[in-house]
């Protein structure tokens, strides 16, 4: 007997067969001929109503379209068995039942003009008319003007009789003003997509999101949804609750008690505006959830979606993500909602400049509240270690397993671990000047940095400038995700080298050398274009005069020249010739009357966009104040002053916001200070030596010592100011909201990596 056994060779599944494979009639045969009118309504029914949550959205629209004020939706097997919304709109004339499911009848449309101007959901006349086809569809109205009721049963679009035996006419009936419509079995004649779907619990969870997008967005009506057979509600909203109450019912309060609201529009050039809620940096989850609503309809928008999310990348941790509720109205005539079958999806005009404006508005409401970050607390219970007990993993979060975490994984540096400089003193800024700077949001107190803070009563600006946006898309486009990581993980270590603006940080289990003068010079740019038009200020008094910092400033660019263009310094051996010499001086003398005439001429403008005041008689009564608890050197405000002049373009609106944010920036950024002594400096003046000036007097050598002494007090203090500013003001705002940009990698330098050290050492 033969073991083996003959197996059919059959063609594997999925092969393309050519049509006379397939058995279609011969090429004198296929002709090109209209469909049946019952497969063209069924391939649009498969287009329109995917799932039963697409049904029910559909249907919630027109009962909003029909101006109800409550709305109960009825569910049963995820929406399969029976779906089921009733309404207590104006209801549905009798008259016009015959023709309710056919497609493309439409009380919302007469013209094709009417489509550049739509203010309803619902326009095509497709959505009962889809359902009816794939399902078993029954219509209950009541108008006002009716003296009762009306029930009418469909299929494939035209009217039923609810029993072979009875007409098919709508039959008057006991019911309530408004409509209620029963969808049964639905998808009951397409068995391949109704066998797609896993469970009845997975598609009424998708019925619950699409309920609660329209119970937060649509005020002044009731929702309320549940399944069948239960006696409570899955959701439940009253006709009087807010948007915040709504959301709190819906989403929970964890959401509600962190949101923060906005406002922008912009009618005149974009045709748009906008407002929702947003939470703040004390709320973030895995995923983002987006509430989004163009002219009053929920759509989608990758476009917008992943520039909120960018928004947010600088103010959340790695891996969280927000809640937003957006309502966004489009002049009808700019949007084009014709472009999906299911209206999911809607085109518009300006689209980039309008999210820019969106994102541009939450990152300034966000950048307000970030500094009031509220954790929760709880008591440790007797006997329970404390957490800076227990070795933090490279996410600094607590392990909750049992398992001893590897040394070579351990952070050695915890920013929650207390350091011993919080047990010293602060250092008390120290300066001639006495220095007030106006917050917005701040009362009146007395800090430990020794400034005086108070609020003011100006209100805050809104910036709609087209060149101050672009800007500030430029810094987000040039941004490095790494880097910008780094930063807002980082924790200070301390300063290394302040003569070349070096300091240390550590991220994960490596640890950095950073070039402060390079970040913080970009960081206050930043600064400078996030807060624009709304700089506290630093009141000088008394106020000098703008001429005289301006031949101060120019005193220190000609001693500076003349040192660059020694003799011995000058390539090739020679000096500038004798005209270019008087052509510098005549610079230097002619430029600190320009300049401060140029600052003069601009002062209301200087005023309103950077809160630097100057009066009619040339006084500089105010600089901008950029962050709290930071004291810029104020022995580089002669200079900064002076290059406001050649170093700013004053002709154009783009770059003199920038360039002059860049001088800013400059002038802001930490300076280089001198290394400290090695060694005390000496009582006595040493003896002279050969070829020294003997004839100095005793009292001349006692000024110049104490001239120095002066110096190196001045150098002393500002170095244990800087050290303190550095650690406790500067690089805490460097995490909280610096994005780091391409240009800042070389200013960045990886010295060590505690994996890496451990091999070394697993060698040695």
């Amino acid at each position: 007997m033969d073991d083996t056994m003959d197996i059919e060779t059959t063609e594997p599944r999925g092969t393309k067969r050519t049509a006379d494979d397939a058995g279609l009639p011969s090429n004198e045969q296929r002709r090109i001929r209209a469909l049946d009118p019952d497969v063209v309504n069924k391939i649009a029914a498969g287009e329109i109503i995917v799932a039963p949550m697409h049904a029910l959205k559909e249907l919630i629209e027109n009962s909003v379209d029909a101006g109800s004020t409550s709305i109960e939706i009825l569910v049963k097997d995820g929406g399969l068995k029976l779906l089921q919304i009733t309404d207590n709109g104006h209801g549905i004339n009798v008259d016009d039942l015959p023709i309710l499911c056919e497609r493309f009848t439409t009380s919302k449309l007469r013209e094709f003009e009417d489509l550049t101007a739509i203010g309803t959901y619902g326009f095509r006349g497709e959505a009962l008319a889809s359902i009816s086809h794939i399902s078993h569809l029954t219509v209950t109205t009541k108008t006002a003007s009716s003296s009762c009721a009306w029930r009418a049963h469909y299929s494939d679009g035209k009217l039923v009789p609810a029993k072979p035996s009875q007409s098919a006419k709508p039959k008057p009936t006991a019911g309530r003003g408004g409509t209620q419509i029963t969808v049964e079995d639905l998808f009951y004649n397409v068995p391949t997509r109704r066998r797609a779907f896993r469970s009845s619990s997975e598609e009424y969870a998708k019925i619950l999101d699409v309920v609660g997008r329209y119970a937060v967005h649509c005020s002044n009506v009731a929702f309320s949804c549940k399944k069948h057979g239960d006696s409570g509600s899955s959701i439940a909203t009253t006709a009087k609750s807010s948007t915040i109450d709504r959301i709190r019912q819906i989403h929970g309060s964890s959401v509600a008690n962190e949101l923060i609201d906005f406002n922008i529009e912009d009618t005149k050039r974009l045709g748009f505006k906008a407002s929702g809620l947003v939470t703040n940096a004390n709320y973030h989850v895995k995923r983002t959830t987006i509430l989004l609503f163009i002219n009053h309809r929920s759509v989608e928008s990758s476009a917008l979606k992943k520039a909120i999310e960018q928004t947010y990348s600088t103010f959340l941790p790695k891996g969280g993500h927000p809640f937003i509720y957006l309502d966004l109205e489009i002049e009808p005539n700019r949007v084009d909602v014709n472009v999906h079958p299911t209206k999911r999806e809607v085109n518009f005009l300006n689209e980039d400049e309008i999210i820019e404006s969106i994102c541009s508005e939450i990152t300034t409401r966000l950048a307000q509240v970030d500094s009031s970050r509220t954790f929760m607390t709880q008591t440790l219970l007797p006997g329970v270690p404390k957490e800076s007990d227990i070795p933090p993993s490279d996410s600094a979060t607590r392990r909750t397993s049992s398992q001893k975490p590897y040394e070579n994984n351990l952070v050695r540096t915890d920013s929650r671990v207390r350091k011993i400089t919080s047990m010293l003193p602060s250092l008390a800024a120290v300066s001639s000047t006495q220095l007030d700077s106006t917050n917005q949001t701040e009362d009146i107190e007395r800090t430990n940095d020794g400034l005086h803070y108070e609020t003011t009563d100006r209100d805050p600006l809104r910036i709609g400038l087209t060149s101050v946006k672009r800007l500030r898309a430029t810094v987000r486009s040039e941004m490095h995700n790494g880097l910008t990581e780094l930063f807002s993980t980082h924790t200070y270590v301390g300063l290394v080298d302040e003569r070349r603006r070096i300091v240390a940080v550590q991220s994960g289990v490596k640890l950095y050398l950073v070039d402060y003068g390079m970040i913080c010079n970009e960081f206050f740019y930043q600064i400078g274009l996030t807060d624009f038009g709304n700089f506290g200020v630093i009141k000088l008094d008394p106020p000098p005069k703008l001429i005289d910092l301006m031949q101060l400033g120019a005193e220190i660019e000609r001693s500076e020249h003349y040192t660059t263009n020694h003799p011995s310094t000058v390539e090739g051996g020679t000096t500038q010739s004798s005209s270019q010499n008087d052509e510098m001086e005549e610079i230097f003398q002619k430029a600190p009357e320009i300049v401060s005439q140029t600052l003069i001429d601009r002062r209301d403008m200087l005023d309103e966009y950077f809160s630097m005041k100057i009066s009619d008689e040339g006084e500089l009564l105010t600089i901008p104040l950029l962050l709290r608890g930071y004291v810029p050197s104020l022995a580089k405000l002669p200079r900064f002053l002076l290059r406001l002049g050649p170093y700013v373009n004053w002709t154009s609106e783009g770059e003199c916001f920038r360039t002059f944010l860049r001088e800013l920036a400059a002038f802001y950024t930490p300076e280089q200070l001198p290394p400290p002594p090695s060694q005390p400096r000496k009582p006595e003046i040493a003896s002279s030596q050969e070829g020294e000036d003997e004839t100095a007097t005793p009292t001349s050598q006692e000024q110049s010592q104490g001239r120095e002494t002066r110096e190196e007090d001045s150098i002393t203090t500002r170095r244990s100011q800087l050290i303190r500013m550095l650690e406790h003001v500067l690089f805490p705002s460097i995490r909280a909201r610096m994005v780091a940009t391409n240009a800042l990698l070389g200013g960045v330098v990886e010295v060590a990596d505690l994996k890496g050290l451990y091999r070394v050492f697993e060698r040695c």
